[in-house]
């Protein structure tokens, strides 16, 4: 990061002042802390950068990472190169496809807002805000379910494959029958995200998209973050895979997710591409409204539904295997996504960890990130922690 960058992002931090988790007047928060960040020399998370070098061409081609400790970005880094035939080197200022960390980096914060508002309500039905989604005990999901990924609904469909628009996809997400009662069962669901996006999108009149650049990313300074990034992104983002069943080329500033094309690039489950630095700034102002407590603590608390669920409301927690590794604290939460992305917090320390990868380039076959995102997370655990 230069310094100008380093003062541009500082002073977009230092002016939201008013983004209270919702469009409406909510008190008068403090101010995000400033970034600021080590510059070239990793010092104690040298054994962090080392081994995410050791993982370059095997694990993915490139990554980022950023970590926050403290209302301090610590470490800020990048390794290896864009792709597997694109050996330009990668900085922290690439832009990689976020996949699922759409659902809660865009989603689940645009649900905080309007849960904050007034406007969403947790244990609403979803049929008050999405008339059209119909079927046997569908009146019984809530939005609240959704959120917990214990709707019911199936995991996914091929969209894709099955329509031809967007509209056409929408009708059959909400005319899709329920695999499982309501609040039962955990399913991990790429259509209730999408089924909560449509709710949002009725809620506030606007494309989520639009809704998010308006009220997140813009008074966030989040200058590389958005959907359907523009052609003159392309040459910092990342590319991921060649699409052989979809569009048939190599996916390069296009979202990655099937689905999500067939959507138009914008929706709810994924979409977003982003850099570490921009995620950082986003990290940085969820922890400071989690310590303030009210609606970003609630959604972040371990929901228990159904019982023995790892998952907060949009958010995960941390489980057995779990992405977040073997030591960060018992109110962690976070989120990963399918193109090798991750954000994990731990609230008590005032950390984050923020890894982005294209672990799918050039195959999503390769799934050695499960394993590299549990031992980053405990090497940046063992670099905070103070020898005996």
């Amino acid at each position: 990061m230069t310094a100008k960058g380093g003062q541009g992002r500082r002073r977009a931090v230092e002016a939201v002042t008013l983004l209270a988790l919702a469009t409406a007047a909510c008190g008068h928060p403090r101010p995000v802390p400033p970034i600021t960040t080590q510059q070239q020399s990793y010092g104690r998370f040298d054994p962090v950068v080392a081994y995410l070098r050791s993982q370059v061409d095997s694990a993915f081609p490139g990554a980022t990472i950023a970590v926050g400790y403290r209302d301090s970005v610590v470490l800020l880094a990048g390794v290896g190169h864009y792709g597997a035939d694109d050996k330009r080197p990668v900085t922290p200022e690439t832009i990689y496809d976020l996949a699922s960390l759409t659902k809660v980096i865009g989603l689940t914060t645009a649900a905080m807002m309007l849960v904050d508002s007034g406007k969403l309500d947790l244990d609403a039905p979803v049929q008050r805000y999405v008339p059209a989604f119909q079927g046997v005990n569908k009146d019984r999901v809530t939005i609240r379910h959704l959120l917990t990924h214990s709707s019911g609904m199936p995991a996914w469909r091929p969209l894709y494959a099955e329509a031809k628009t967007r509209e056409e996809a929408l009708a059959l997400i909400d005319t899709t029958a329920l695999l499982k009662q309501p609040g039962d069962t955990f399913v991990y669901s790429d259509l209730g995200a999408i089924t909560l996006a449509q709710a949002v999108e009725a809620i506030t009149g606007q494309r989520l998209n639009d809704f998010l650049d308006a009220r997140l990313f813009g008074p966030l300074g989040m200058t590389s973050t958005r959907f359907l990034p523009p052609e003159s992104w392309r040459n910092r983002i990342a590319p991921t895979e060649k699409d052989t069943v979809f569009r048939h080329r190599l996916l390069w500033g296009e979202v990655h997710d099937e689905n999500a094309g067939r959507l138009g690039g914008v929706s709810g489950h994924a979409g977003l591409f982003s850099t570490a630095p921009d995620l950082a700034l986003f990290a940085q102002w969820l922890l400071h409204k989690r310590a303030e407590g009210g609606v970003v603590s609630r959604f972040t608390q371990k929901q228990n539904i159904p019982p023995g669920s790892s998952r907060a409301l949009g958010w995960d927690t941390p489980s057995e295997l779990s992405s977040a590794g073997t030591k960060m604290g018992p109110n962690a939460f976070g989120h990963t996504g399918f193109t090798g992305t991750s954000i994990w917090f731990d609230p008590d320390r005032g950390l984050f960890i923020i890894l982005l990868t294209n672990r799918v380039n050039p195959t999503r076959v390769n799934t050695k990130i499960l394993q590299v995102r549990r031992r980053v997370a405990d090497l940046v655990n063992d670099a905070l922690t103070p020898p005996p």
